[in-house]
């Protein structure tokens, strides 16, 4: 059986003493049976939508999609007659792992590094509790791919992680092979409280901007120094900003109101990097034109609002007008209870667009939780769709995955299948989830 080669995430520079692949992943899926899933309804992530198709999973990846598909050697065939089929469900937000719930004590948090406004030398994987029961939760609401980001605190918040929610005692052993690591920047008002609540810089907007061009400044000269013969003194802050500035690490930034927005999109345009995503980006709707404009996609939620000044113009439209003027949209979790119903949160914001009298049906708002955040994280061309070729990630539904109603029956990742509903797994609740009424964890 043919294996899938993973490439191998190298995260950064080699330290002298130290060999390049320390923080490589080492997620190997089990070689995975072949799956025929039969008489589909499938929800493909391309925008398109068909009935009573078969899907092959073969060695990891999906092998053909058709009709009336008969393949050769063993096969295990899934009856899915009157089932919905989606590609695995992305969230580009989340903060599992770090924000472990139940949280009985703030401190015991590992989001944010607050001890400077720039911490782009920190790594959220450092911090990552493989053993989060966040991840098996948001697994079995058909979530297969999540970036765990750092907290919104700092301007510079640190590097963040692209996992598979797999069981595993590590976080390399849970690492997307292959996907780059993303820079967290944040604007606003939570880094201006957070350290001029304390006396520290910045305290205002215009210092939050003034601090940042500082960095980049200093990172243009890091980056030019560094081609040269002479190379300098190895700074791991100023590292993750060279690395932005040669286009090797995305940019996701934390901001809410248009104007805000604005600014961050034109401090890139003025050193020359592109950012990935807007995350939040209630206001987004008043420019879809900029983020049109810049390449820039918006990942938002569906009805999240009025909690602090900056969310007083948030709508739950704004996905659907977004889309509506031609911009990239995606939805995400950033909470650990969102994170496990990302298939909801599409639905309501669906349900807002055609409330409002834009017509977004389901093959459309699949893309807000597929293809759209997989093209965020850079991997548009492994991930968010079923098509021959891509990575055998894949959901079937109880019924329609837009309904409150509907539950993941089946969940694939790289062909493997990982939750199975009608399955009585003993290992599918943690010890402490466990009571003595039902000590297997059957459900």
């Amino acid at each position: 059986m043919r294996r899938i080669v993973y490439l191998l995430l190298i995260a950064g520079p080699a330290a002298a003493d130290g060999p390049s692949d320390a923080w490589t992943s080492t997620y190997r899926p089990p070689d995975p049976p072949v799956f025929l899933i039969a008489d589909a309804s499938v929800l493909d992530g391309g925008g398109g939508r068909r009935i009573g198709v078969d899907i092959l999973l073969r060695d990891g990846v999906i092998s053909e999609v058709g009709y009336d598909l008969s393949p050769a050697g063993p096969v295990t065939t899934i009856d899915a007659s009157g089932r919905w089929v989606t590609p695995g469900l992305i969230d580009v937000h989340s903060h599992n792992g770090t924000y472990t719930l139940p949280l009985t004590d703030q401190a015991l948090a590992d989001i944010s590094e607050i001890s400077n406004p720039n911490v782009a030398d920190t790594w959220v994987e450092h911090a990552v509790n493989a053993q989060d029961l966040a991840f098996r939760r948001a697994l079995e609401g058909g979530v297969t791919t999540i970036q765990i980001m750092p907290g919104s605190a700092p301007l510079f918040g640190g590097r963040t992680v692209v996992v598979k929610p797999v069981r595993a005692a590590t976080v390399r052993d849970m690492k997307f092979p292959g996907a780059r690591q993303g820079l967290k920047m944040a604007c606003g008002e939570n880094p201006k409280s957070e350290f001029g609540g304390r006396g520290l810089a910045p305290t205002s907007r215009q210092g939050e901007v003034a601090l940042m061009r500082d960095a980049w400044i200093k990172a243009r000269a890091y980056r030019q120094a560094q081609r040269e013969e002479s190379a300098p003194a190895r700074d791991l802050k100023l590292e993750t900003l060279a690395g932005v500035l040669s286009g090797d690490i995305p940019v996701h930034v934390h901001c809410y109101r248009a104007d805000d927005i604005s600014v961050m999109l034109s401090i890139a345009r003025e050193f020359g990097f592109s950012i990935a995503a807007i995350h939040h980006a209630t206001d987004a709707y008043k420019i879809p034109e900029l983020l049109r404009e810049a390449g820039t996609c918006a990942a938002v939620w569906p009805d999240w609002g009025g909690f602090k000044m900056e969310l007083h113009d948030a709508i739950p439209e704004n996905a659907a007008f977004l889309e509506a003027a031609g911009a990239c949209v995606a939805l995400h979790s950033d909470s650990p209870l969102v994170g496990q119903r990302l298939n909801v949160e599409a639905s309501k914001a669906m349900a807002a667009g055609n409330r409002a009298g834009i017509d977004i049906p389901p093959e459309l708002a699949i893309t807000w939780v597929t293809s759209n955040p997989a093209a965020i994280l850079g991997l548009g061309d492994r991930i968010g769709r079923i098509a021959p070729g891509y990575n055998a990630d894949v959901v079937i539904w109880s019924g329609d995955p837009f309904s409150i109603y509907s539950k993941a029956d089946a969940v694939f990742i790289d062909g493997v299948l990982r939750f199975d509903r009608a399955a009585c797994d003993s290992n599918r609740l943690a010890d402490s989830e466990l009571s003595p009424n039902d000590p297997r964890g059957c459900r």
